[in-house]
C-alpha cells in the first residue's frame, strides 16, 4: 500500500532558518528553552487553578482552557522542530504531515475560540457584575468548553481528508518548520479549488472572532465610560489587560502574515518563517507570565504554592 494515494511523492520537506542552516543546533538550545518555560508555565497555572478552590470561577475556567490550547499549540509543533534544529531531519511523511496540521489548525481554532468568549466573560462581569455569578455557572462554563472543543474540531476535521485526495507530482518543498494546510496544499498537482474554498472560510471564521472580540471591547469601553468614578473605571479596565495583551499577542502574527502575503511584493522568506515561528511559540510562552504578572490571585497562588514546595 502507497503511503498516499494517487501520489508520486513519498515524503514532504520541511525547512529550518534559510541561511543559517550550519547554526540550527545552536538556535535549537534558545527554540527548546522557551517550549519548556511555555509547557511548564501552562501547566502550572492548569495545576493552581484546579487545586484552589478559590479559583473555580468562570474566568479562570476559561483561562485553564487558554492554556490547554496553548499546552497543545506547543505539543503539535514540538516534533518537527526538534527533528529540524537539533537531528537536522527535514523530512516527514504526508500521513504525518496531515495529522500535524490538523492539531495545529485545530488547537489555534480552539484557542480565537478561547479569547472570543473571554472577552464575552470580561464584558459581563463589568457591565452586569451582580447577575455574572448567575449567568454564567460552573455547568454553563463545562458546555462552553465542550462546544469550543467541538468547533475546533468539526471546522479543521475536513483539512487530512481533503489534503489526502489531492495528488503530489514533483514539489514537496513546504515553507515552514511544520505543515500547515494553505501551505501543503500548493504542492498538489491536482486541482485544489475545495480545499482554497475551505481554507479561506475557516480563516474567515478565525477573523470573525477578532472582529467579535472587537465588539466586545467597544461594548466594555461604553459600559467603563458610563461609571462615574475614574478609580472604578480603571479598576474595571485593569480586569482587561491580561486578555488584551493576550489577544495582541496571538492575533498580531497572523495579521502580519497575512498582510505580507497580500501585499509585499517581494517577500522576504526569512522574515515570513521567523513569523511563522512566533505564531507558534510566543502565545504559549507569553500568556502564563502575562497572566501570573497581572492578575494578582494567580501570582499570589503561584507564588504560595512554590513557597511551599521549597519549605518541604
Amino acid at each position: 500500500m502507497s503511503v498516499l494515494n494517487n501520489s508520486e511523492v513519498k515524503h514532504f520537506l520541511l525547512i529550518g532558518i534559510p541561511g543559517l542552516e550550519y547554526a540550527h543546533t545552536w538556535i535549537s538550545i534558545p527554540i527548546f528553552l522557551m517550549y519548556l518555560i511555555a509547557i511548564t508555565g501552562n501547566c502550572i497555572i492548569v495545576f493552581v487553578i484546579k487545586t484552589e478552590p478559590s479559583l473555580h470561577e468562570p474566568m479562570y475556567y476559561f483561562l485553564t482552557m487558554l492554556a490547554v490550547s496553548d499546552m497543545g499549540l506547543s505539543f503539535s509543533s514540538l516534533p518537527t522542530m526538534f527533528r529540524i534544529f537539533f537531528l537536522n531531519a527535514m523530512g516527514i511523511s504526508p500521513n504525518a504531515c496531515f495529522a500535524q496540521e490538523f492539531f495545529i489548525h485545530g488547537f489555534t481554532v480552539m484557542e480565537s475560540s478561547v479569547l472570543l468568549i473571554m472577552s464575552l466573560d470580561r464584558f459581563l462581569a463589568i457591565h452586569n457584575p451582580l447577575r455574572y455569578s448567575s449567568i454564567l455557572t460552573g455547568s454553563r462554563v463545562a458546555k462552553m468548553g465542550l462546544m469550543l472543543a467541538f468547533r475546533s474540531t468539526a471546522l479543521v476535521l475536513p483539512f487530512p481528508f481533503t489534503l489526502r485526495r489531492l495528488k503530489y507530482c514533483q514539489k514537496n518543498l513546504l515553507s515552514h518548520s511544520y505543515c500547515l494546510h494553505q501551505d501543503v496544499m500548493k504542492l498538489a498537482c491536482s486541482d485544489n479549488k475545495v480545499n482554497f474554498i475551505y481554507g479561506f472560510f475557516v480563516a474567515l471564521c478565525t477573523m470573525l472572532d477578532f472582529a467579535l472580540i472587537v465588539v466586545s471591547y467597544l461594548l466594555i469601553l461604553k459600559t467603563v465610560l458610563s461609571i462615574a468614578s475614574l478609580a472604578e473605571r480603571l479598576k474595571a479596565l485593569n480586569t482587561c489587560v491580561s486578555h488584551i495583551c493576550a489577544v495582541l499577542i496571538f492575533y498580531v502574527p497572523i495579521i502580519t502574515l497575512a498582510a505580507i502575503h497580500r501585499f509585499a511584493k517581494h517577500k522576504s522568506p526569512l522574515v515570513v518563517i521567523l513569523i511563522a515561528d512566533m505564531f507558534l511559540l510566543v502565545p504559549p510562552l507569553m500568556n502564563p507570565i502575562v497572566y501570573c504578572i497581572k492578575t494578582r490571585q494567580i501570582r499570589e497562588k503561584v507564588l504560595g504554592k512554590m513557597v511551599n514546595l521549597c519549605m518541604r
